[in-house]
């Protein structure tokens, strides 16, 4: 068995939290999954440049944030185009509630998917991963107005959004 240093330990205890904003920032979960292995890549490469004792999850999402803006970047310069994922429903699940709960869970992805960057990101943030505004505005090297107009419009176009589906 491997002994993992305190660094990798957090790094651990923080995954299932680092792909869900991977997921939130990329949407499809194949992109989330790769945004996640290459933020965590680039941490353990860097873990001298972490200062113990500051917060690991804010480091981790700004490093995450920013291989995704690279991601995006190179992605424009390669003028790729990407399919949406098909969405569905699985098949065979007896329990009505899991279905339906599948099913809402589909409607708040689309939702999130259908939201700019700048509002998922936020949103993401504060409302998925619990940072306070602040954290969330430092972050992103946002003034903390924009960080809340931001989230209100977020809210709002999700209620809108998921108002329909419903």
């Amino acid at each position: 068995m491997v002994d993992l240093t305190p660094f990798e330990r957090g790094l651990l205890d923080l995954l299932p939290r680092l792909r869900r904003f991977a997921r939130s920032l990329a949407i499809d979960a194949a992109d989330a999954d790769d945004l996640c292995q290459v933020a965590l890549e680039k941490a353990l490469k860097a873990e001298a440049q972490w200062e113990p004792g500051t917060r690991l999850d804010s480091w981790m999402y700004r490093i995450m944030r920013n291989c995704w803006i690279d991601e995006v970047r190179a992605r424009r310069r390669r003028s790729e185009t990407f399919v949406a994922e098909e969405e569905g429903v699985a098949v065979g699940e007896a329990d009505d509630r899991r279905i339906e709960a599948r099913v809402e869970l589909g409607n708040v992805d689309r939702a999130m998917a259908a939201l700019p960057p700048e509002q998922r990101e936020v949103i993401a943030l504060i409302l998925v991963e619990g940072l306070a505004y602040k954290e969330a505005a430092e972050l992103l090297d946002l003034p903390m107005g924009t960080v809340t107009s931001r989230l209100v419009r977020g809210r709002q176009a999700l209620m809108e959004m998921l108002g329909e589906a419903a």
